[in-house]
């Protein structure tokens, strides 16, 4: 790992404990072991790190929304159980579970509270597009027939609250323990599997 990437990576560790504001450049250099002269030498200041880190985690966003659309976009792909629980996998394990990713939303919901731009990011990622990614599989569901007409945000919101909820006792609070991450894919696997049936 280039030094570039070992100030992304320490960064990204100080930021999701403690939050942006609470992280200094002389902390980082103090970890990554470099003086604070060669920080500069790869980002301007502490906001480009943070800014950097963000292109990083929407990149890997859009890539995982996208995938969750494509798996949409044949109109002959029959949508089952096992669809519900591939997207659920693919939300589960490559974004939630995602060590990158879980770090940088743990930066989020530690800073949100006093940065607006990280209360946006936040919503955005948390609750905007998990709703309307859901949304769109619902709409797609009545359009094929697989589930009478009804509300489909009241049932994005049925079927991602509990996720959500256990996402924030499991990975978001406390330190992030393999027996946390089992936990949490336990309770919702368990979940989306209930949710299917009924």
């Amino acid at each position: 790992m280039d030094t570039k990437e070992r100030i992304l990576q320490v960064a990204l560790d100080l930021f999701s404990q403690k939050g942006y504001s609470a992280v200094s450049i002389r902390d980082i250099c103090k970890l990554v072991e470099i003086k604070e002269s060669t920080i500069y030498y790869h980002f301007q200041n502490k906001q480009d790190i943070f800014d950097t880190l963000t292109e990083r985690f929407c990149s890997v966003s859009d890539r995982l929304i996208a995938s969750l659309s494509n798996a949409m976009q044949n109109p002959q792909k029959k949508l089952d159980d096992s669809f519900f629980e591939n997207v659920g996998n693919i939300y589960i394990e490559k974004f939630l579970m995602d060590s990158f990713c879980n770090s940088f939303i743990r930066a989020l919901y530690i800073e949100q509270f006093g940065n607006d731009k990280a209360r946006e990011l936040y919503e955005k990622w948390m609750f905007e597009y998990p709703l309307s990614t859901q949304e769109s599989i619902f709409s797609y569901c009545i359009k094929l027939g697989i589930i009478p007409q009804t509300d489909v945000h009241y049932l994005a919101v049925r079927y991602y609250a509990p996720i959500y909820f256990y996402f924030q006792r499991y990975l978001l609070s406390g330190k992030l323990t393999d027996e946390k991450k089992e936990l949490f894919r336990k309770k919702a696997y368990q979940h989306i599997i209930e949710f299917m049936k009924g």
